[in-house]
């Protein structure tokens, strides 16, 4: 199969900002505050954001979705490791919404 030029092309710009939009945020995390009032408000950006994009689906959800926020939030407070509750919460989603048929 041969590749056409201007798909070169997009696929080379699309790396290019790719590793420029990388490059940068490795660039300005070392300018960052470490202690002090904006220090603490950037600590609680990656939760604001995780809630943002979970509670949508909360609030417009089917069965499944409560079914796996209570399960986060159980392996949170049992294990307090993130990524296990993630991976519960994810598994749980996807078993409960093939088990009830949503």
């Amino acid at each position: 199969m041969l590749t056409s030029p201007e798909a070169l092309i997009a696929i080379l710009g699309m790396a290019l900002v790719t590793f420029a939009v990388k490059a940068g945020g490795l660039l300005l995390a070392n300018r960052l505050p470490r202690e002090g009032f904006a220090a603490s408000w950037l600590r609680h950006i990656p939760g604001a954001v995780m809630a943002s994009l979970v509670a949508p689906a909360l609030v417009t959800g089917s069965a499944a979705e409560a079914i796996a926020a209570a399960v986060t939030g159980v392996v949170f407070f049992a294990t307090r490791n993130l990524l296990a509750a993630m991976a519960a919460g994810v598994l749980t989603v996807f078993l409960a919404r093939m088990a009830l048929g949503v």
